[in-house]
C-alpha cells in the first residue's frame, strides 16, 4: 500500500507555558521514533510538531499502514543441549520453541552454525509486520509516557469511575492517516478525526480534518488557530515590530525570549495591541516597572532610542474583536495597581537608609554552619580590604587610601538591599535597586556601581563590574562564597549546584582573566580561608583540612576554566599543556595559550613536542637531577656539549622573555635547540654503564625540560 502522511493531535485543557514547546517536541520525536522503529515509518521521515495552550500533535510524513514482514533469526542453544544422540529434541529444546510460538515440527528447520566453540541452534521465523493501528497505539502510549512532566494530575472521565493520570484533563484524540481514522485509544479516548478551534473565535465546533495534510489549514482557516509553536512565535515577533514602529519611529519592545516564548504558549492566535499608563510611574526606577510587567502581566513594555522606558507597553492578546478598546481598557486598569506597588516600595524603601538596615542583616541567615547575611558580609568586606593591600597597582598614599575606603563602604552595603521591600518583592532586582538607593543617599558613583555589579558576572556574556571598586568586591564576594561553601563541604556534585558554585567560580575567572586583576590565585584562596579561621577549629589538624579546601577549591576553578576554554575554541591539548602547570596568575593564560598556538605553527612543533615527551619519559624513571650541578668536564660527546653550549646562551634570553609576559617568543627561542636535540639521542647513550657520566647527561636533560615547559607542558601537545 502506498505511504500516507500521518496527524495525530491530543486535545486537552491548558498546558503548562513554560514546558509548552518542550512537551510539543518531545511527543512528536517520541511519536516518530516508535513508529519508525516498527517500520512503520521511514528513517527520513519528516517530523512536525505542534503545540497550543490546548494541543499536542505531530505530522508523519511516509506512513505505511502496515509494516514489512521481517525475517527474525533467533539463538537457542548448543545442538549438544537440544538434541539427544539420536538427534531428538530434548524437554529444554521444546521449551524454548514454545516460547517463540513453535513446536517439535520446527526442529527439522532448525539452523546450524559452528560459532568456533560448539555447533550452535538457530529457529529462522518471519514475523509479521504491525499493522498502523497496533504501532501507533503503542507508540502513543510511549510517547505520553515519556513527555517531559515533573507533576501529573489526576482525574476522572465523564462516566465517573475510571482515573486517569495525565498533566491536564484531556478532551479529544484525533488520528488520521491520509484520509482515514487509525482505530486507536488513549487518557480514556478513542480516535477520531474531529478536533477544536479557538474558544471563543473559531468559525466551526468541532472540526473535521478530513486529511492529515489540512489539519495546520484547516485550524486556521476555521478554527483560528496557529498550530505551530514556531509560526505563532515568528507572528507575535512580528507584530511586536510591527506596532512598536507604528507607535513612533524610535520606539522598540523589551528583548525576552523567555517572554516571548510563555506569552506563544499563552494564546493561539495572537493579536498585539498597544497600552499605556500614567507618565508619573516613570520616577519608579525603570527596571522595577519593566519587570513588573513582564512577569506579572506578560507585557512587552516599549523604550526608545536610548533604551529609556516610555509610559507604554505591548499586549498580546488571545482576542481579535473588532474594537479592541475594551481589552486596552481592561490591561491598563489591571497595570495601574502594579506599577502602584512598585511606586510604594520605591518611596518606602527611601525611608530608610542602607547604612541603617546593615544591623538587621544579622538576623537573616545566610547559612547554618556559615552564619547570618552580617558575618558574610564584613567577611566579604575583609576580603575585599586584604585584595586591595596586595593590588599590583601603582597607587598614591592618598589614592589608595581612597580606594580602600570605597572598597570597605561599597562591602558593608552591597547585601543591605536585601531588606527592602522592592528586593522583597522582586529578588531579582537585588543589587540593582541598592544602587539606586546608594545614589539617592549620595554616595560616590563607584560606590554605588559597587553594590550593583558585585553580583556580575551573573551568566555567561555577562558585563563585568565597572571600575576598581566594583571589581574588588565582586571577586571578595565570589571567593567568600567558594571558600565557605567548600569549608564546609558543600561541592558541587553532578548537576546539583544549589550554591551556584560553577557560576561563582567562572565569575572569578572572568575579572582576573578580562577584569585585568593581576592578583595570584592562590594568594586569593590563601587569604579568603583566612577569613573563616574564627568559624572552624584550630589547630595542625585545622591548618591541613584548610590546605585541602584550598587545593580543591583551586582544582575546581581550574577545571572550570577548562571547560571555559575549550568553549571558546581550543583544544583540549592546548588548554591541558598551559593548565596542567597550574599557572599562578590566569590572566596570563590567554597569552600562554596564543604562544601555544603560535608555537604548532612552527614546523617544527611536532618534533620538538614528541622530543619533550620523550624527556619527560626518561625523567619520570630516574631520580631528578634538578638539585645537582652540571659538571662540564663530564660531559664527553660533542652532541652534548653543543646541546649545553646552546643552553647557557638560549636559555637566559627565553628566561628574559618570560619574565617580561612574552611567551610566544620565549617559545620560538627555544626552538633553535631543535636540531642539537635530535643530534643528542643520535649519538648519545643517556644511560650510560658510567654512573657519573649518566647522572651528569640526565642533569642535562633536566635542564633542557625545566626551560622548554615554563610556558606549558608541550609533551601534552604530542599526539
Amino acid at each position: 500500500m502506498t505511504a500516507q502522511n500521518l496527524i495525530v493531535e491530543i486535545l486537552v485543557e491548558e498546558l503548562p507555558p513554560k514546558s509548552l514547546e518542550s512537551l510539543g517536541e518531545s511527543f512528536a520525536c517520541s511519536l516518530a521514533a516508535s513508529l519508525k522503529r516498527d517500520g512503520l515509518a521511514s528513517e527520513n521521515a519528516t517530523v512536525t510538531a505542534y503545540a497550543t495552550p490546548r494541543r499536542l500533535a505531530a505530522h508523519i510524513t511516509g506512513v505505511s499502514a502496515a509494516a514489512a514482514d521481517r525475517a527474525v533469526s533467533q539463538k537457542l542453544m548448543p545442538a549438544s543441549v537440544g538434541l539427544d544422540t539420536v538427534g531428538a529434541p530434548t524437554p529444554a529444546l521444546l521449551k524454548k520453541l514454545a516460547a517463540f510460538g513453535a513446536d517439535a515440527s520446527a526442529v527439522e528447520r532448525l539452523r546450524r552454525e559452528n560459532d568456533g566453540k560448539a555447533e550452535i541452534l538457530f529457529f529462522d521465523s518471519t514475523v509479521k509486520g504491525a499493522t498502523l493501528a497496533e504501532g501507533l497505539q503503542k507508540a502513543i502510549e510511549a510517547a505520553l509516557a515519556a513527555l517531559p512532566i515533573p507533576k501529573m494530575m489526576s482525574y476522572q472521565l465523564i462516566d465517573g469511575w475510571a482515573t486517569v493520570n495525565f498533566v491536564r484533563p484531556a478532551h479529544g484524540l484525533l488520528a488520521v492517516h491520509g484520509a482515514t481514522v487509525v482505530s486507536v485509544s488513549a487518557l480514556g479516548l478513542h480516535s477520531g478525526k474531529t478536533t477544536r478551534g479557538h474558544r471563543f473565535e473559531g468559525g466551526s465546533d468541532p472540526i473535521s480534518v478530513e486529511h492529515a495534510d489540512y489539519y495546520g489549514r484547516i485550524l486556521f482557516d476555521r478554527g483560528a488557530v496557529i498550530a505551530s509553536f514556531a509560526g505563532r512565535r515568528a507572528e507575535i515577533a512580528r507584530q511586536l515590530t510591527a506596532i512598536a514602529a507604528k507607535a513612533g519611529s524610535n520606539l522598540r519592545p523589551v528583548e525576552d525570549v523567555a517572554l516571548l516564548d510563555e506569552v506563544t504558549a499563552l494564546v493561539e492566535r495572537p493579536n498585539v495591541l498597544i497600552g499605556q499608563f500614567d507618565p508619573e510611574f516613570l520616577e519608579v526606577p525603570q527596571e522595577c516597572l519593566i519587570l513588573t510587567m513582564k512577569a506579572n502581566q506578560k507585557y512587552f513594555p516599549l523604550l526608545d532610542s536610548a533604551g529609556k522606558l516610555t509610559h507604554r507597553f505591548l499586549i498580546v492578546s488571545n482576542l481579535s474583536p473588532a474594537d479592541p478598546s475594551a481589552i486596552i481598557d481592561g490591561n491598563e486598569r489591571v497595570v495601574r495597581p502594579r506599577l502602584a506597588d512598585a511606586k510604594f516600595f520605591f518611596d518606602q524603601d527611601r525611608k530608610k537608609t542602607l547604612e541603617s538596615r546593615i544591623p538587621a542583616l544579622d538576623k537573616v541567615v545566610y547559612h547554618n554552619k556559615l552564619g547570618s547575611q552580617l558575618a558574610r558580609s564584613e567577611r566579604v568586606s575583609a576580603i575585599a580590604r586584604d585584595i586591595v593591600k596586595i593590588l599590583p597597582e601603582h597607587l598614591t598614599p592618598k589614592e589608595s587610601v581612597i580606594l580602600d575606603n570605597r572598597v570597605k563602604l561599597a562591602a558593608s552595603i552591597a547585601k543591605a538591599d536585601l531588606l527592602t521591600g522592592m528586593v522583597g518583592e522582586f529578588p531579582e532586582l537585588q543589587g540593582v535597586m541598592g544602587r539606586y538607593y546608594a545614589l539617592a543617599e549620595g554616595f560616590h558613583e563607584e560606590v554605588a556601581n559597587a553594590v550593583e555589579d558585585h553580583y556580575k558576572p551573573r551568566f555567561a556574556g555577562d558585563t563585568l563590574p565597572r571600575g576598581k571598586v566594583g571589581m574588588v568586591v565582586a571577586l571578595a564576594d565570589k571567593l567568600e562564597t567558594l571558600t565557605g561553601m567548600f569549608s564546609i563541604g558543600q561541592v558541587p556534585t553532578g548537576d546539583k549546584d544549589p550554591f551556584a558554585l560553577r557560576r561563582h567560580a567562572l565569575g572569578v575567572i572572568r575579572i582576573l582573566t578580562e577584569g585585568g586583576v593581576d592578583i595570584p590565585l592562590p594568594d586569593l584562596l590563601g587569604l579568603a580561608a583566612a577569613r573563616f579561621s574564627k568559624l572552624f577549629k584550630k589547630g595542625k589538624k585545622a591548618a591541613q583540612e584548610t590546605n585541602t579546601n584550598i587545593e580543591k577549591l583551586k582544582e575546581f576553578i581550574f577545571d572550570r576554566l577548562a571547560v571555559n576554554l575549550r568553549e571558546q575554541g581550543y583544544t583540549a591539548h592546548e588548554v591541558d599543556a598551559v593548565l596542567c602547570l597550574y599557572p599562578q596568575l590566569l590572566s596570563d593564560i590567554p597569552k600562554r595559550l596564543k604562544a601555544v598556538r603560535d608555537f604548532l605553527a612552527l614546523p617544527q612543533a611536532d618534533v620538538l613536542a614528541a622530543a619533550n615527551k620523550r624527556v619527560g619519559n626518561i625523567l619520570k624513571k630516574t631520580v631528578s637531577g634538578a638539585d645537582a650541578k652540571l659538571d662540564p668536564a663530564l660531559l664527553l660527546e660533542p652532541a652534548e656539549i653543543a646541546l649545553s653550549d646552546a643552553l647557557q646562551r638560549l636559555v637566559p634570553q627565553a628566561d628574559a622573555e618570560f619574565t617580561k609576559g612574552d611567551y610566544s617568543r620565549s617559545l620560538q627561542t627555544l626552538v633553535a635547540l631543535r636540531d642539537l636535540i635530535d643530534e643528542f639521542f643520535d649519538k648519545v647513550l643517556v644511560n650510560a654503564e658510567n654512573p657519573a657520566l649518566r647522572a651528569n647527561r640526565l642533569i642535562l636533560l633536566d635542564r633542557l625540560y625545566n626551560a622548554m615547559n615554563k610556558v606549558a607542558d608541550l609533551s601534552r601537545l604530542s599526539a
